[in-house]
């Protein structure tokens, strides 16, 4: 009975994690909740459900989400590893894009790590996007280019970005070579407080 159980309990963490995946999934794409709604047929209220872990993932959803999403049905039911109690949240793959998730509360400000990988490998087409929310890009490698309304601009390792996502953008390797950068995103147009900052002191 006792490992009937802790069975049990393994489930039910795999599934509570499906709904926050689900949400980081949808808004690294930049996609709303109708939008989501038109392309699967599922209504945006069971999406909103499912996000939120107030309606059990099932296949019947969990298939036409990952044909949307264009990710594999495993990394949006993606177990933890046995022994670790932690939800590992997996990488994405599109677009010759590698993203991981580094957050997976349901509100505030999220944070991914992204790779996009060098090469003549394919990228995100240049389509603007607009959504609502608030965006901020520090490049840690490479040079990212960022398209953002009538502006093009190339982004080098140590240099940030930020803007307000309802403002037409999009962002991809500037050359051959692989671009690492991490994205802090808030959807309702959240943003950064600094609360303290250091002076540097003369000897």
């Amino acid at each position: 009975m006792a490992h009937a159980h802790d069975e049990q309990r393994s489930i039910d963490g795999v599934l509570d994690a499906v709904g926050p995946r689900l949400r980081a999934i949808r808004q690294h794409r930049g996609t709303t909740l109708a939008a989501l709604s038109a392309e699967t047929g599922i209504s945006v209220s069971t999406l909103s459900r499912l996000e939120s872990g107030q309606r059990r993932p099932n296949l019947e959803l969990l298939l036409p989400l990952a044909k949307a999403h264009q990710v594999p049905l495993d990394d949006l039911v993606g177990a933890p590893q046995t022994g670790d109690p932690r939800v590992h949240l997996k990488p994405l793959q599109r677009y010759g894009q590698t993203i991981v998730p580094l957050t997976r509360r349901s509100g505030g400000i999220h944070a991914f790590k992204s790779i996009i990988h060098g090469g003549d490998g394919p990228q995100a087409p240049e389509t603007q996007q607009v959504h609502e929310g608030y965006e901020w890009l520090y490049v840690l490698n490479g040079r990212l280019r960022l398209l953002l309304g009538d502006q093009d601009i190339i982004l080098t390792a140590g240099e940030v970005a930020e803007f307000d996502t309802r403002v037409p953008h999009w962002f991809g390797r500037a050359e051959a070579g692989a671009v690492e950068f991490l994205s802090l995103f808030g959807k309702q147009g959240e943003r950064m407080h600094v609360r303290a900052t250091s002076t540097r002191r003369s000897a």
